[in-house]
């Protein structure tokens, strides 16, 4: 089984000028742990996740409505294709620490793919993501 067939096809995402209140209040709406950042041309600026959140905003006290995305989000954006194997996108995964992966095809946001999708769809993924969930993500890389 290949990425493309478990990918969600439909995903949510933001400017890197919209406020953090504003993303934090799309990421509720659809009960989702990130938005991919995406600047208006539709090139792939960033991923902003929960943790960006708790650290860039909440742990220094700031107000939401006064931070911008792009203030807060990751930008160096571990991606993958949608032809890859389930496995190999397990190790993507693994190796930097992630828990989320934006596909992309010919420079275009095409889905994403999460930890949690691959233990639903692979059983023999459980080992490798079971170590990635319990790995401590690496500083700056994919947040």
């Amino acid at each position: 089984m290949i990425i493309e067939d478990i990918m969600k096809k439909n995903v949510k995402t933001c400017r890197p000028d919209s406020t953090v209140l504003e993303a934090v209040k799309i990421m509720n709406k659809f009960g989702i742990g990130c938005l991919i950042v995406v600047e208006p041309s539709g090139r792939v600026a960033g991923i902003m996740t929960e943790r960006d959140v708790l650290k860039g905003v909440a742990e220094k006290n700031l107000l939401a409505e006064e931070v911008f995305v792009k203030d807060i989000m990751s930008t160096d954006i571990v991606a993958i294709e949608p032809g890859i194997s389930l496995e190999e996108a397990a190790e993507v995964m693994a190796k930097y620490r992630i828990k989320k992966l934006p596909v992309i095809k010919e420079g275009e946001l095409v889905g994403i793919v999460t930890a949690s999708d691959l233990i639903t769809y692979e059983h023999k993924l459980i080992e490798k993501v079971a170590f990635l969930l319990a790995a401590k993500p690496q500083a700056g890389v994919g947040e």
